[in-house]
């Protein structure tokens, strides 16, 4: 029977036994086709397939008939949710249907997706396909995606919502899921045995990358004995078992020689591509020692004919009606014989359109070049055609993507029979990390494991031994996440080898006792490594249950595992149904798995190996712990397998557990119930810890009597020896040491420390039994109350045998050592003591490791400040020493690799960077104890103090500032105030849109607070309500003559109406985010009057008026632009939404092509797919195409696309090849096309289109007149085009002296002979215009705008004064008369342009631009006579367009700035313009002067609001009489627009690219009339958007997410202009341009201060402005937003603070709640700070708390509060003398060390510290220090010789009280263990009194 149990004890419990059903099946039930599948009477399939677990569908699809297809299939994996939580996912298939499942222990099942397909569904499986990113330093995309697989193409649906579908070009077998995308295997198709047998094999493995890319040929690299060949793989006989995507591998089978072969599987090397299309034709198979698959042909070669008839490739091409010519260019590139028959096919189709099947069956299925012996041939066909014979022409080979290489093979030592083939592969771990692949052969009832490992290159596995284990079935689980996730997964496996006995299970068939069931009865066996010997036979175990079996023959058994995933299994039994088991993990609690850990770290790995299946199957036996059991069982299996008899060791014969390890009883204890049992206080009663608190002074003044823990001295001590034969014995002291050092790294967790505490018994009991004194005396110390309790050893070397046993054991050199303690290491650092390096084990003491590392760089680093700070005189060589021996200098350096500090940066930063690289969070710090701490929690409040604005989210985070933290997040910004600001309620009034209720009114509040500006803006710029005509009734005037003359002022009116939405899209510029699936709101463009007094309808439909024809056009253009021109740029906009707004009516469809164009100026025209472009442009529509081309100009701009350049071609004649038809292209369209190739290639001084442009803009009308409409706004556009492809260039113009730009436009400037053209288009000038009669001369007045802007953009900036002399105004009457007055306006804002450096903003400056001839005469018209020659009306005129001109100049050169000399003299023009004479000047000279002054001023002060520049527009707004015409109303308003640019948030930039929009914006010559295109095309008024920049920072508070106000220094940067400057800005404000900038800082004293320094570059504060601009600050305590406390007078801070202690006396708990919302802190100062009535006593404690807690939130380290709370309770307990462990006082002697130390001396003496101490209040740690001293001395003082003597000899100790406070002692005052003492003082001759105080004196002289 000794067998039976032996085979039982192996027995595990499992638990969760769950019924399982397919969620999917009961989903389907409810399908609409489920009537017709009659899933209602489905029965599990499983025999047709099974899963391995990672890669779907395994085994032969292909012998599936039509019937069984109807039936189910499933597979489940496991998922993990972002926030770590563990979900299975189940993807089921029955017929049409595929179902994707997901469900969790806490939540039901759900269904994710369901698909429904038109036939049947072959297989689905989860695949991951991966998108290469174009940017290097771009991770991949990784698609996550379900396939599903039908016998003509395959679906692929990605999770992100993408949908594709690839189509099949031949039958598939079955498809794999790998680490590159699918594997798809080629249905073997059986054709006619009279076929030549020269055929070679075509390839049967094929991989599809991504589902838009082609299906490709795998190859196949098989490495012979002399040389290794690649070729396609192509042999039928090879059939793929098993994919796995890490390690990247496959398995194949091959069914002739019947072995298997596993693969590597990885992408293709150009090399091997070219080889495999270049390979020779006499190729033979391949050898391989191994009998690897030999049928693989080297190449496919020219196949000889077509698949028979019967072939359903054959018919599927048929079918699609496909027709292949054989042209010529096929055969003779087939005939090449260098090149396969696979080169020869073409890339038939692009990616992403359903390729047309001829493309994959011509590819791998037909001959292509030798006619069919049968007539039957499609391919020779001679008049067959293909529609797309241009694909022909190029053809390219199908390039092999992936390459398997062969890693391993069967050797014929294992049985070869035939249908050997594996059923279920997978890859699976032992504990001990040994990986196996194994696969199952069922026929043979075998599970074949094969060990492999990574070499080092990570790239080759190498495969070792083969374990054959008898098995029905097997699955791989995952029993731990103990050691590294994911590689333990022991097997899991049914022995079962007579299959006609069958296992009962009615025993687990009531649901009722589910809990508590163990599986006992199921013959499973858990192996948690597969390679361990299994018992040869089971059948006594068998034969044993059936002896207690009376219905065995109707019972179930198990007939195989499905589904493994994580630790979970299914048993699917002979009955059908399935069961659902839970295999337990290696251990639950926390210790023991990381004592398990550190065993498996230092042993021998089939040592480990053993241990760690010894403990699995002692803890999961039937009946086994519970959990808080769990360590005493570990403890005694443990010393157990040291040699220990634990049933003699007293204190572990004690340890309760309730299973004892014989392996007799194991089986036959039930797990308890949960609910408990008396036993359970017994055993708490009994337990050390119980004994431990009842002997404290508390409990026995109340009388308890003591329980003793039970046992005593053993007397028969020289019993306990060890077994020396015992497994672990010779591993003892290493064992021992690992131990020790886990023991230390839990010392350093406060979570952890019960666990210490628990471990330390072990430890000292070995310590004990090795004799190893200093670490018995360093465990006393820790615990001296607990420690005195051991009192027996083991003898190890019982005088017999000392050589063998002690022999036996490995000693390491380590442990002859010091023990080594943290706290003492860290305490002798602080001291300068020498220390040794402290040891510490990689993946087991990582937080010794981190905070050792940590002290150290703290230390060093303040060594070598002090070092070099040459007031100090340190000792080097002590120095130099110190970095030695803590050698870990360079480790930190590579460690802090990872995100390289500043090297500027303070130490603290440093460090705060270094700890965030190692993945330390505040949560990891709560843990660590407070004396460890302090330094870390020092360095996060200076770094609190002054942050870095360009740290990362994580160091934010840990310097607790959740401004940075919220700043540095991606996520919460890319939305911006959009998402944080509840959009504005709007009333019913508003309903009917204006299109200006988008702007937040949160910041516009905040800006402008003291006004309502921004209502008066909407209130002037609103369009869609009817306008009020007041039109007084005199009495002669008749009723239709008063209809008239209402209609008449309406139709005034309605000029102004027509021209708002121009002013209205720069105002709400950027202010909105659509929603997707809402059409995008425009506002109405009403032209409709209400006449007063009854309100009465004026319309100017009624025909009483002629209203000019298509007058609306454009104005619904501007209207469509203007509501675009909303969205901002970060909104989530799809072609789909583009196309979805596209209006239904016609009359609409000026409005979306100004929202087409609006899209393209706000960056969202890029993703209008090309397919809709072609579609708009093709309809014809004149604005359609303007606004198109424009806007995706404007999107592309400066970026040379080709795509957009060709499309804007065919609208320019000129850019048309000579001999290219003509096209019909509206006038205005053409002008469009040449401004966007000004824009494409702005900047890029390319120099064909400059050629065309130059020529263009001297264009003559043409024979025909067919260029005579409208040629001064081609020419002008030409000009603008030609200066931004040249901007900025300069005489730099490289390669383009030949055209001699600047000549030619000086030409076109002031007239001459024209030149003959050198471009392609001179055919056409050749004969002149037949109407238009200019001769050979240039025509001025169409050429001179154009040219003008063009020289003034290419020599902009330049200061180039020879160009700038060619523009200055003439100063003689005869030249002047000759020049046009507008024209002296585009000259002078040319020539100030080119001078940029010389622009002024001072009167004098603009008034220096007028010559002096004017000068001389309008100033002085009164005094003198003035001569005949002149004119006096060309000469006021030219005075007013020159000045307008200068203060164009300074507008731009000033633009956005705000900048107040500047806008002083604008303002002051502005104003002496409205005044000034209109009798010479003329009325329209005078408004066009007005409206450039105006707009000059307000470009200056864009995006300010100013309202001296708001009262001019609106004194303009309501002139609508005279001159004033569209034209002008148009430029008022956008005056208006640009000064409230974006609701205040964006500004112009003055960059080249903004003052060449700004230029086409605002040309000034505005239109007369709204249908106006003649001088300047209208659409480009919206240009002027380009030049608009956020530069807005709005301060949000992080707490409330609302913006507020902050004071800002903003400081510039020196120029030539002024020195470096500081500012002090009330944000929100607007920021100067970023370049001028050197650094911006919130300051104190309300908000945390923060910096940003711009000098080190300006994407981090760019970014900030992109969103939103917000900037998140957080308010400090006990202060008041700006807002609620303009002058700082209410603050809780306010009164002086130097009287400190009144303050504290005062200081009420109520008071806590408005310096700090923390929950936690609230509650300490309610429940801890108020004094109630029973505390009288405790008063002196009140104070205390309410003086800590004060301090601690008025200086802000809450964090502070429990360190101080610590040392209190420290200093309490030690004069109550019941310190039962030193834990807490290591801790408080370690501050105050940090705190003597010269470290800290060093961190005082730092500016920045303003004095602040370390965290601790002045006077609070002098006060504890004299607290701990005055109670050590008073123990000291009395008689402690007792004690004293004990200690020194060793002897057992019993008054607790002394024995405490002497361990007290020794830690406080660090003397040194016994074994370093002298030995001469060590008999006590002298008193302990003495010893300690003179080795007390000794210690204190060495510090001094």
């Amino acid at each position: 029977m000794s067998h039976v149990y032996e085979e039982r004890a192996t027995m595990i419990a499992a638990g969760e036994l769950q019924s399982f059903v397919p969620f999917g099946r009961e989903h389907c039930k409810n399908h609409p086709n489920a009537v017709n599948l009659q899933l209602r009477q489905l029965q599990p399939a499983s025999e047709l397939w099974s899963s391995d677990g990672a890669a779907g569908l395994v085994g032969s699809l292909q012998e599936v008939t039509l019937q069984e297809r109807e039936k189910e299939r499933w597979q489940l994996r496991k998922g993990t949710a972002p926030d770590e939580v563990e979900y299975e996912e189940e993807l089921y298939v029955a017929g049409n249907m595929v179902i994707w499942s997901r469900g969790s222990k806490n939540q039901a099942s759900y269904v994710y997706k369901a698909f429904t397909v038109d036939s049947p569904v072959q297989q689905a499986l989860w695949c991951n396909f991966t998108v290469p990113q174009s940017k290097k330093n771009v991770k991949d995309v990784v698609e996550q995606t379900v396939c599903i697989v039908q016998s003509t193409c395959v679906n692929v649906h990605s999770m992100s919502g993408k949908d594709f579908m690839s189509p099949l070009p031949f039958q598939v077998s079955a498809l794999w899921s790998t680490k590159f995308g699918l594997l798809l295997e080629r249905k073997n198709i059986i054709v006619d045995g009279n076929i030549s047998p020269i055929r070679e094999p075509l390839p049967t493995l094929f991989s599809m990358l991504h589902p838009l890319d082609e299906i490709a040929p795998v190859v196949c690299k098989s490495t012979g004995l002399f040389e290794s060949r690649l070729q396609y793989v192509s042999d039928s006989a090879l059939r793929v078992v098993f994919t796995c995507h890490e390690p990247s591998i496959i398995m194949t089978y091959d069914t002739q020689q019947c072995t298997h072969t596993v693969w590597t599987l990885r992408k293709a090397t150009p090399e091997e591509q070219t080889t495999v299309l270049k390979c020779p034709d006499q190729a033979g198979p391949v050898h391989t020692p191994n009998a690897a698959p030999s049928l693989l042909s080297t190449h496919l070669r020219n196949v000889t004919r077509l698949d028979s008839p019967a072939s359903p490739l054959h018919c599927h091409v048929l079918h699609n009606q496909s027709r292949i010519p054989a042209s010529p260019g096929l055969h003779s590139r087939a005939h090449s014989p260098s090149i396969s028959n696979m080169a020869a096919l073409s890339r038939a189709h692009s990616p992403g359109i359903a390729a047309p099947s001829f493309s994959g069956a011509q590819r791998f299925n037909m001959s292509c070049h030798t006619p069919s012996p049968r007539g039957h041939s499609i391919l020779t066909s001679p008049n067959s055609t293909l529609n797309d014979t241009a694909l022909l022409q190029e053809m390219e080979p199908i390039l092999p993507d992936l390459c398997i290489e062969q890693l391993w093979t069967e050797t014929s030592a294992i049985s070869r029979e035939k249908g050997c083939q594996a059923s279920k592969v997978f890859i699976t771990s032992d504990l001990c990390e040994n990986r196996y692949l194994c696969f199952l052969v069922e026929s043979h009832q075998q599970l074949r494991c094969v060990k492999f490992l990574e070499s080092n290159e990570t790239s080759q596995l190498i495969f070792a031994s083969v374990t054959v284990i008898t098995a029905k079935d097997a699955a791989p689980l995952e029993v731990s996440k103990v050691f590294i996730p994911g590689l333990l997964s022991p097997t899991f496996s049914v022995q079962n080898h007579q299959p006609q006995l069958s296992t009962p299970l009615e025993n687990i068939s009531t649901p009722a006792r589910a809990t508590v069931q163990h599986m006992s009865r199921l013959e499973e066996v858990g192996m948690p490594s597969p390679v361990l010997e299994v018992r040869s036979s089971s059948q006594h175990h068998e034969s044993s249950w059936l002896e207690d079996t009376p219905f065995q023959q109707a019972a179930p058994h198990i007939h195989t595992f499905r589904d493994p995933v994580s630790n979970r299994v299914t048993l699917e039994l002979s009955s059908g149904s399935m069961l659902r088991i839970t295999i337990p993990e290696v251990a639950t609690s926390e210790l023991v798995k990381r004592c398990l850990q550190a065993i498996r770290f230092i042993l021998p790995k089939d040592t480990a190996m053993k241990v760690l299946v010894k403990w699995y199957n002692s803890y999961n036996a039937p009946g086994g712990p519970s959990m808080h059991l769990e360590w005493n069982l570990f403890v005694t299996c443990l010393m157990t397998m040291m040699g220990y008899n634990t049933e003699r060791l007293t204190w572990t014969r004690n340890l309760h557990f309730e299973v004892p390890l014989s392996p007799v009883i194991a089986p036959k204890k039930a797990r308890p119930a949960d609910t408990g049992s008396d036993e359970d206080w017994g055993y708490l009663r009994c337990s050390d810890y119980h004994w431990q608190v009842s002997m404290q002074p508390a409990l026995a003044v109340q009388g308890l009597e003591p329980v003793w823990p039970p046992g005593g001295v053993d007397n028969h001590q020289s019993a306990l020896g060890l077994e020396s034969s015992a497994m672990l014995f010779p591993h003892i002291p290493v064992l021992f040491y690992v131990l020790h050092l886990l023991y230390e790294d839990l010392k350093l967790d406060e979570l952890q420390r019960s666990g210490a505490r628990a471990l330390v018994g072990l430890l000292q009991q070995l310590a004990k039994d090795l004799q190893l004194e200093d670490f018995i005396d360093l465990y006393w110390r820790d615990y001296p109350s607990f420690i005195k309790t051991f009192k027996e050893a083991c003898v190890i070397d019982q005088g017999t045998r000392p050589i063998n046993a002690v022999g036996l054991m490995t000693w390491p050199v380590f442990l002859d050592g010091e023990a080594p303690c943290v706290f003492s290491w860290l305490s002798r650092c602080l001291r300068g003591q020498d220390v040794t390096p402290f040891p510490c084990l990689p993946g087991i003491c990582e937080r010794t490791k981190l905070l050792v590392y940590l002290w150290f760089m703290i230390i060093v680093m303040c060594l070598m400040f002090v070092f070099l700070d040459k007031s100090q005189l340190i000792n080097t060589s002590q120095l130099i020493q110190f970095l030695q021996c803590v050698c870990l200098w360079g480790v930190f350096h590579r460690q802090s690799s990872v995100k390289p500090a500043p090297s500027s940066g303070s130490l603290a930063e440093k460090l705060v960077v270094w700890l965030t690289s190692a993945g330390f969070t505040l949560k990891d710090l709560e843990s660590v104890p407070f004396g460890v701490a302090l330094p870390i929690r020092d360095a996060i409040y200076q770094c609190r103090e002054h942050p870095c604005s360009d740290w990362s989210e994580e160091v934010c985070a840990l310097i607790g500032r959740q401004d940075l933290t919220k700043q540095a997040h991606k996520v919460t910004l890319t939305v911006g105030l959009n998402v944080m600001l509840e959009p504005p309620v709007t009333s019913e009034a508003d309903e009917e849109e204006d299109g200006m209720t988008d702007l937040h009114p949160e910041v516009t509040g905040l800006i402008w607070s003291q006004d309502l500006r921004v209502q008066e803006v909407r209130r002037l710029l609103q369009s869609s309500r009817p306008i009020r005509v007041n039109v007084p009734h005199l009495p002669e005037v008749s009723d239709h003559e008063y209809i008239e003359e209402k209609e008449n002022k309406l139709l005034q009116l309605c000029q102004r109406t027509m021209a708002l939405p121009v002013g209205r899209g720069l105002f709400t510029l950027f202010s909105y985010h659509p929603v997707p699936t809402e059409p995008l709101p425009v506002p109405k463009l009403n032209l409709t009057g209400r006449a007063p007094p009854r309100n009465t309808m004026v319309d100017l439909n009624s025909g009483n008026i002629d209203v000019p024809p298509n007058m609306t056009c454009w104005p619904s253009f501007h209207n469509g632009v203007a509501a675009g021109l909303k969205i901002a740029p970060a909104s989530q906009v799809e072609s789909a939404w583009i196309a979805y707004n596209k209006p239904k009516s016609a009359d609409l469809a000026n409005e979306y092509a100004g929202f087409l164009m609006a899209l393209g100026l706000n960056g969202h025209l890029t993703k209008l797919a090309t397919l809709n472009i072609h579609d708009y442009l093709t309809k014809g529509h004149e604005m359609t195409s303007i606004g198109l081309l424009l806007g995706v100009s404007a999107a592309k701009l400066g970026t040379m696309d080709m795509s957009i350049t060709r499309l804007l071609s065919i609208h320019i004649p000129a850019l048309l090849p000579p001999t290219s038809t003509e096209l019909d292209v509206p006038h205005s369209v053409q002008v469009a096309a040449v401004v966007g190739i000004g824009l494409i290639y702005q900047g890029t001084g390319h120099r064909h289109n400059a050629e065309v442009l130059l020529a263009e803009i001297g264009r003559p009308p043409g024979p025909e007149m067919e260029y005579c409409t409208d040629r001064e706004s081609y020419s002008l556009a030409a000009g603008l085009a030609l200066g931004m492809v040249c901007l900025g260039h300069g005489s730099n113009l490289i390669g383009m002296t030949d055209l001699n730009v600047p000549e030619q436009l000086y030409q076109y400037m002031v007239g001459g002979h024209r030149r003959m053209h050198a471009g392609i288009n001179r055919e056409k000038h050749k004969s002149p215009s037949y109407q238009i009669k200019e001769g050979d001369t240039i025509n001025v007045d169409v050429t001179c705008p154009g040219a003008t802007l063009a020289l003034a953009m290419i020599y902009l900036k330049t200061n180039n004064r020879s160009v700038a002399d060619w523009l200055k105004a003439p100063d003689t009457m005869f030249l002047l008369d000759f020049i046009k007055p507008e024209f002296l306006l585009l000259r002078t804002l040319a020539r100030c342009l080119i001078m940029w450096d010389e622009i002024f903003p001072n009167a004098d400056w603009v008034t220096s631009n007028v010559p002096q001839i004017i000068q001389e005469n309008i100033g002085n018209q009164e005094q003198t006579s003035i001569s005949e020659d002149l004119n006096m009306e060309t000469l006021v005129q030219a005075h007013d367009y020159i000045i307008a001109g200068g203060c164009l100049a300074v507008g731009f050169r000033f633009a956005g700035s705000a900048n107040s000399d500047a806008f002083d003299c604008l303002h002051l023009f502005a104003l002496k313009a409205t005044t000034s004479a209109v009798l010479q000047t003329g009325q329209y000279n005078l408004q066009t002067c007005l409206s450039m002054v105006l707009l000059a001023v307000s470009m200056v002060m864009a995006g300010s609001g100013n309202l001296k520049v708001l009262q001019l527009c609106r004194f303009f707004h309501k002139r609508t009489f005279g001159e004033m015409n569209y034209g002008f109303h148009m430029a008022h308003h956008m005056a208006l627009g640009l000064l409230f640019l974006g609701g205040g948030r964006y500004t112009l930039s003055t960059s080249n690219s903004a003052i060449a929009a700004l230029l086409c914006a605002l040309y000034p010559h505005f239109p007369a009339h709204s249908t106006d295109n003649r001088y300047h095309l209208q659409a480009l008024r919206h240009l002027a958007v380009l030049a608009a920049e956020p530069r807005l920072l709005v301060p949000v508070d992080v707490d409330t997410l609302k913006p507020c106000y902050a004071l800002l220094d903003v400081t510039y940067r020196e120029t030539q202009w002024y020195e470096e400057t500081t500012v002090e800005l009330m944000a929100p404000t607007m920021l100067p341009e970023l370049h001028l900038l050197k650094r911006i800082k919130v300051k104190g004293p309300r908000y945390w201060e923060l910096n940003i320094d711009i000098s080190k570059g300006t994407q981090h504060l760019q970014s900030i402005l992109s969103k939103d601009g917000v900037l998140y600050v957080k308010l400090r305590a006990g202060q008041l937003p700006y807002k609620d406390d303009p002058q700082g007078w209410k603050s809780l801070l306010a009164p002086n603070l130097n009287s400190r202690s009144a303050e504290v006396h005062t200081f009420k708990p109520e008071a806590i709640s408005t310096f700090t919302s923390d929950a936690a802190l609230v509650s300490f100062a309610e429940y801890f700070c108020r004094a109630s009535e029973n505390m009288k006593h405790k008063q002196e404690t009140v104070a205390l708390l309410s003086a800590i807690l004060y301090e601690c939130v008025t200086q802000e380290y809450p964090e502070m509060l429990p360190t101080h709370i610590s040392i209190d309770q420290a200093v309490r307990t030690l004069e109550r003398g019941d310190l039962c462990e030193t834990f807490s006082l290591w801790q408080m002697k370690l501050v105050l060390e940090l705190c003597e130390s010269r470290v800290l001396q060093q961190q005082l003496r730092d500016t920045r510290r303003q004095g602040h101490g370390l965290l601790l209040s002045s006077e609070f740690l002098p006060v504890m220090k004299s607290s701990a001293d005055r109670a050590l001395d008073r123990w000291l003082c009395g008689e402690i010789h007792d004690t004293a003597v004990t200690y020194l000899r060793r002897q057992s100790m019993n008054n607790d009280t002394d024995v405490s406070m002497l361990a007290c002692f020794l830690v406080y005052h660090s003397i040194p263990s016994l074994k370093n003492m002298v030995a001469s003082d060590l008999e006590g001759t002298i008193t302990l009194k003495q010893k300690l105080t003179t080795g007390l004196l000794r210690k204190r002289g060495s510090s001094c």
